[in-house]
């Protein structure tokens, strides 16, 4: 299992400091949640343990089974799902997921049980020849997810998921993320919305490229002495 750990890391657009000497412990197996609010350094975190930024100062170091390992090693197992729009508007569901098989290379048989798994994981299976833009947000969100999880990696990252869809959508999307964290796999949540930190098994909490706390929910709530992340985020706010 995989694991990653940063130390100090910073990184600047300029003159912004988007990531201001945070140090995280992304334990293996687990589901973590980066909370925060728009231009907190989430995106910015996700794309930094992706490999798409390198840091501007500070270290991000990787483990596989509490042995450290070399990104080359972790990126062949590694799937990142972006916030903004990424997939092909006039593509169907079937025809991302062959799109997704290729970029994969995927064997044949492989993707048919794979593919025909996320499909009723979803229940995106009737809707096999819609185009992704005429798909609701929650629809498109799981074919984003799905199309991440056709690899079957062992190292997730999901950047605001569940932003803009409706409420059972959300519900029903952590209901997966549920299902796939009792695979074991290392699953990294960002998110706004703060009732979703509770539903992490560790949290991590971001407020203008700080870290603010880390733990598991009710250990951080009960040591802050806020009644909800809400609250808590108001008072560390207020303590600036």
């Amino acid at each position: 299992m995989f694991s990653i750990r940063t130390e100090n890391l910073k990184k600047n657009f300029g003159a912004v400091k988007a990531l201001n000497g945070v140090s995280f412990d992304f334990s293996a197996g687990l589901l973590h949640g980066l909370i925060g609010s728009n231009g907190a350094g989430k995106t910015t975190t996700m794309r930094l343990l992706a490999g798409l930024l390198k840091p501007s100062a500070g270290g991000i170091h990787y483990y596989s089974d509490g042995k450290p390992a070399a990104f080359s090693d972790l990126r062949p197992t590694l799937a990142y799902m972006p916030q903004q729009a990424s997939l092909y508007p006039d593509l169907s569901i079937d025809e991302h997921l062959e799109f997704f098989r290729e970029l994969y290379r995927l064997e044949p048989a492989v993707y048919d049980r794979r593919s025909a798994e996320l499909l009723r994981i979803t229940r995106l299976g009737k809707f096999r020849g819609c185009r992704a833009g005429q798909l609701s947000g929650g629809m498109y969100k799981k074919l984003g997810l799905m199309c991440a999880l056709l690899q079957s990696p062992s190292v997730l990252l999901l950047d605001e998921p569940t932003n803009g869809v409706d409420p059972i959508s959300r519900r029903e999307f952590w209901e997966m993320l549920y299902a796939l964290a009792a695979d074991k796999i290392l699953i990294i949540v960002s998110t706004a919305y703060m009732d979703e930190a509770e539903r992490c098994a560790r949290v991590h909490l971001l407020d203008s490229g700080r870290l603010l706390a880390s733990g598991e929910p009710r250990t951080v709530l009960k040591e802050t002495g806020a009644a909800n992340f809400e609250e808590l985020f108001i008072r560390k706010g207020a303590e600036k």
